[in-house]
């Protein structure tokens, strides 16, 4: 009889806050704070400082997991993440569920914006391609082409009518999305340009850049009689002259730009909410926050700097000579000879400095009472800190860095019960629930490179790179002791079974033998463990492993020669030694019976010998890189091994079978623990994350697995020839060049195939309907049973069924797969479909995209003049549904007149009310102004008057 296994899947995943691939954001009403945590995004509650809901796709995908590499929310619950494939997923961050997914790109999405309205969504790729999606239909509008490199950021612009993208290739580009063309393309930068952003009122818009300045440009806006204006008054009219002719493609110009601090180049720029501050990251610890002053206050900054130039000038008896070239005439007097620059806007309020390298910036949507904004940073180090910006200074507010690791996770023990897990890093030692994740406490320690919790799970033991032992207290989640344990690092800590005693393996070449046990210092004082050593065995060079045997009688320690060797535990004389690896073996574990010794080695093998006699029963290729870990299940001879190819792989040590590939990690995977009863491993990587993988009851076959692995290595093989021969990597794009937004994928292929078969069974029934008629005629009168895959619907509503189960985004590309006589029979089924009123948008999509694309074909082929003439029907039906739909706008329309009314609160536009108040109290504060600089000028003429005469009288 063939042998089953048992399946393993991966359960919970802990020990991330926030990963470095992607950006950090502020969800429409600033309580949680978005942050991608690899392949998942989480949402962090900012004052409670917990994790309350996790964003994970529930399709696994294939291969690696993907992570998240962009994130956009808009000012409705929504919000989209884009991942590393290429696709986006839009989520309802109030119910934590995928609403739909978005396939497009052929490489990782690194730029999402939300319009104002949150009902179109741009999204940039690695694969040079911009693409409009629409968020309520689900669908891709179009594909703009035109960046030679990675897109790195979005701006909608004039209400979602234009789109600003930015790209490595050092061009800024302003796309008309009415007429779907590019009317702009900006050069000047003098590297990649990583960051747009522009503020609210569309006054500015910045661009960041490795360049040593920030760039400004002023944007010229569309007003519905066709006309252009800018918000900014810089541009009105100079030297009171005629105002000056621009282009009418010309969307951006520039303003001016400012010298940054740092020499990094730019990450991220931001505005804030309101408008006036604007924050500059760079990548490395700093972020400079400018405030942004209104129109008011830069026109009396740039008055007063050109009065002190003024006043420079002629106290040097220069004549007076205005920026623009005219002599002066009262620069206060006539405000239109005045000329506003970026210093005068923009000026730089505060500097935030991280303690680490800082990966990306969120401003909090809600502006504090106390304090300008509220900054949020993620940190390289899975670290999210809260600013508080004030006029004066920034002050950090509160962190969320307990529920994980600053660094990778070097180690992983569980505990004798498997009720707590300890994991290891490089300053902190953490005690976590593996059942839920949750961290139960957080110790400082050295760099901890191995551990060990004692039998009775209340002290535990952490080998350092400093060559100490810690002794930690648990349950005080505190360091009891640190033992000076050895001259180098310790490697490696394994249990004596059935004694109270332990061996520790170092680079100092020593092994050392410990005993411990529980004392008590003094009557008041509880028992405390202590720990002393009792042999010592010195070898020839350093020590990487140790195990013992589960009869304790031998010991088996791993050299830096690629040799392991195994001595008597009680003589400590050689027993064997064990050649073969050509690196040095980093790990190793030996059965439960004591049969087996498997070790891992550098030279991304493993082995398998027998404790016997120290054969060598296999030699296996495990990993693609070193085997970090490996360890047998308990009573059993099957085993686990890790890697640094990211892969968690599940073996039969008797067979010598691969039984699974277990695929989650992002980075080199460190450590592995396995419970006692086999029930669920727990594994540690470089990304700082905790996986759990629990054992199902899900039987497999070997033979079965294989098959799932060739079938895999097949289809990618197949899928990578198709684009290399298809796509070539150097094709350069159309200047500004429209294309479908979807793309092929085998969604698309079994949702084509599927119509097709819908389509033929359809035709066979049509048939079949068609004879019994003809013999009914004849008098032949049979019950007409109709075929029971059509579940009891309708030929024609059958084929409908097939199109309507097909995913609104992969409905384009899915049509496109058909030939153009399935195409004609489609297209014959829709003056039956138009009698469904709530299918008539689908309808008209799936016509629509038919014709236009068999046009020519329809147009030369008779036979298809019939279904074309049918299609006349359904312009009527779209009319009425149009009708319905507008008369129901109108009548909400009404209805909210009605309310109004009734109420007495009228619905008035507060915001052009605000801005009027605003106008007239900046004018006030001018014309105060005006008159108090007169009045200083005339007491200074006064003063510098009477100073004359005085020097006069004493001259003579």
């Amino acid at each position: 009889m063939v042998k089953s296994y048992l399946r393993y899947e991966q359960a919970v995943v802990f020990g991330v806050i926030v990963s470095v691939d992607s950006n950090i954001t502020y969800d429409s009403s600033g309580k949680h704070l978005l942050a991608p945590a690899l392949e998942k995004v989480g949402v962090w509650h900012v004052r409670q400082g917990v994790c309350t809901k996790t964003l994970i796709p529930a399709v696994p995908t294939k291969g690696h997991s993907l992570s998240v590499t962009s994130i956009a929310s808009s000012h409705t619950s929504l919000v989209a993440s884009g991942y590393a494939d290429g696709s986006i997923r839009i989520w309802d961050s109030d119910k934590g569920t995928c609403e739909t997914t978005l396939n497009g790109h052929k490489g990782a999405v690194t730029a999402l914006r939300y319009n104002k309205l949150g009902s179109m969504l741009a999204s940039g790729g690695k694969d040079n391609d911009i693409i409009l999606w629409d968020v309520v239909g689900e669908t891709g509008l179009y594909r703009l082409r035109g960046h030679r490199d990675q897109v790195t950021d979005l701006l909608f612009l004039d209400s979602g009518k234009k789109l600003v993208s930015s790209s490595k290739d050092k061009f800024l580009r302003v796309w008309d999305l009415d007429t779907q063309h590019c009317m702009q393309t900006i050069s000047g930068h003098h590297s990649e340009v990583w960051s747009i952003d522009s503020d609210p009122e569309e006054r500015y818009l910045v661009t960041g850049s490795a360049d040593p300045e920030l760039r400004f440009y002023t944007i010229k806006h569309d007003m519905e009689d066709g006309q252009s204006i800018s918000n900014v008054s810089r541009t009105e009219i100079v030297n009171g002259g005629d105002p000056p002719t621009q282009n009418k493609w010309e969307v951006l110009k520039l303003f001016g730009e400012v010298r940054r601090q740092s020499k990094d180049r730019v990450a991220t720029v931001r505005f804030n909410k309101s408008g006036n501050l604007l924050a500059c990251q760079v990548a490395g610890k700093t972020v400079d926050v400018f405030h942004v002053l209104d129109e008011a206050e830069s026109k009396r900054k740039a008055k007063r700097r050109l009065h002190r130039r003024k006043e420079k000038k002629s106290a040097k008896g220069a004549p007076e000579v205005m920026e623009n070239g005219d002599t002066n005439r009262g620069a206060g007097e006539d405000g239109s000879s005045l000329v506003v620059t970026v210093p005068d806007v923009f000026k730089l309020l505060q500097t935030i400095r991280a303690s680490k390298k800082i990966c990306s910036i969120s401003f909090c949507p809600n502006t504090p009472k106390s304090s300008l904004a509220t900054i949020a940073l993620s940190l390289n180090n899975n670290l999210l800190e809260f600013y508080s910006v004030e006029s004066n200074t920034t002050t950090k507010t509160h962190a969320v860095e307990l529920q994980g690791h600053r660094s990778d996770v070097r180690s992983v023990t569980l505990s004798s019960d498997n009720s707590l897990l300890m994991s290891t890093s490089h300053n902190a030692v953490k005690i976590w629930n593996p059942s839920t994740g949750s961290c139960l406490r957080t110790i400082d320690s050295g760099y901890g490179l191995c551990s060990f919790i004692f039998p009775n799970s209340k002290y535990a033991l952490v080998g350092t790179k400093g060559g100490t032992m810690e002794i930690i207290d648990i349950g005080s989640g505190t360091s009891v002791e640190v033992v000076e344990a050895h001259g180098g690092s310790v490697r490696s800590i394994a249990a004596i079974p059935n004694e109270n005693g332990f061996v520790t393996g170092s680079a100092d070449h020593d092994v050392k033998f410990w005993e411990y046990q529980f004392k008590q210092k003094s009557a008041q004082d509880s028992k405390q463990l202590m720990v002393s050593n009792v042999r010592t065995m010195k070898m020839n060079d350093d020590v990487l492993v140790v195990a013992v045997s589960p009869d304790a009688k031998y010991i088996l320690v791993a050299l830096l020669d690629c040799t392991v060797k195994v001595f008597f535990l009680d003589s400590l004389k050689l027993f064997l030694s064990l050649y073969g690896h050509k690196l040095p073996v980093l790990c190793m574990d030996i059965s439960s019976d004591g049969d087996l010794i498997v070790t891992g080695s550098a030279d991304k093998n493993m082995k398998i010998w027998g404790l016997d006699f120290g054969d060598c029963h296999k030699s296996i290729f495990a990993h693609a890189d070193s085997v970090m870990g490996v360890q047998f299940v308990r009573n059993t001879h099957y085993m686990f091994s890790v890697g640094k190819d990211r892969l968690v792989k599940y073996w039969d040590a008797d067979k010598f079978e691969l039984l699974l590939t277990l695929e989650g990690h992002h980075a080199d995977v460190w450590c592995l623990a396995i419970s006692n009863r086999g029930d669920f491993i727990v594994t540690g990587s470089h990304d700082r994350s905790i996986r759990r993988w629990d054992r199902t009851e899900e039987p497999f076959f070997i033979e079965e697995e294989k098959d799932k692995r060739l079938e895999e290595l097949f289809e990618s093989d197949l899928d990578n020839a198709f684009e290399n021969r298809y796509a070539p990597n150097e094709e350069i794009p159309e200047e500004g060049a429209v294309a479908l937004a979807g793309k092929k994928s085998k969604e698309t292929i079994t949702a084509t195939d599927s119509i097709i078969d819908a389509l033929d069974i359809a035709e066979v029934e049509l048939k079949r309907i068609a004879e019994h008629e003809e013999e009914k005629s004849r008098g032949k009168v049979a019950e007409f049973q109709p075929n029971i895959v059509l579940l009891g619907l309708s030929p024609s509503d059958y084929v409908l069924r097939a199109v309507s189960n097909v995913q609104t985004n992969d409905l384009e590309q899915t049509l496109l797969a058909l030939s153009f006589s399935d195409a004609l029979k489609l297209l014959s089924y829709s003056k039956d479909w138009i009698l469904h009123p709530d299918k008539v948008e689908l309808i008209c999509r799936v016509v629509t995209l038919l014709v236009q694309t068999h046009y020519n074909q329809l147009h030369s082929t008779p036979a298809a003049r019939p279904v074309l003439g049918a299609l006349t029907e359904i312009h009527p039906r779209v009319k009425e549904c149009k009708d319905i739909i507008g008369y129901n706008l109108a009548a909400m329309e009404h209805i909210k007149q009605v309310k109004a009314s009734k109420s007495g609160a009228l619905f008035q536009d507060a915001k052009s009310k605000l801005q009027e108040i605003r106008a007239q109290h900046s004018k006030r504060l001018e014309t105060k102004t005006d008159l108090r600089e007169e009045n200083g000028r005339k007491r200074r003429r006064k003063n510098k008057n009477s100073s004359d005469v005085h020097v006069r009288l004493f001259d003579k």
